[in-house]
């Protein structure tokens, strides 16, 4: 009798795992780039023709206690593609400024970002 109940229960088994796979368990998905900048990157862009077609000059991804060093060169634009995390930018006269999760910024006149430090804070 054992032997006829071991295979139903393998059957039982196999069954309610294909069941699981048809009724609509989440997958993965990849996020949208925003301006050629993916999840989960903070990017900067020399100037609004590298903006306008997604070609970032430099992107960030880790979470830091102090601050990157950013390549110093002027930046035109800057985009915060994460969900949870702001993004510290450190300006080339010594302030900062603080971007929320999802949200980018604009810098007129060329303004240089000298460091980037990624906090897992989802407010500024």
């Amino acid at each position: 009798m054992d032997s006829v109940r071991k295979p139903a229960r393998l059957a039982g088994v196999g069954l309610a795992a294909v069941a699981l796979s048809l009724t609509g368990v989440p997958t993965a998905h990849a996020e949208p780039a925003t301006h050629g900048c993916p999840y989960p990157y903070v990017c900067f862009y020399v100037d609004e023709q590298a903006y306008d077609a997604g070609t970032p000059i430099t992107k960030y991804r880790d979470v830091t206690s102090s601050y990157q060093t950013v390549r110093s060169r002027p930046h035109y634009h800057v985009v915060n593609t994460r969900n949870d995390d702001v993004a510290h930018l450190r300006l080339q006269d010594g302030s900062s400024i603080c971007l929320p999760p999802n949200s980018e910024t604009v810098f007129s006149n060329a303004y240089s970002v000298t460091g980037i430090r990624i906090s897992t804070s989802s407010a500024c």
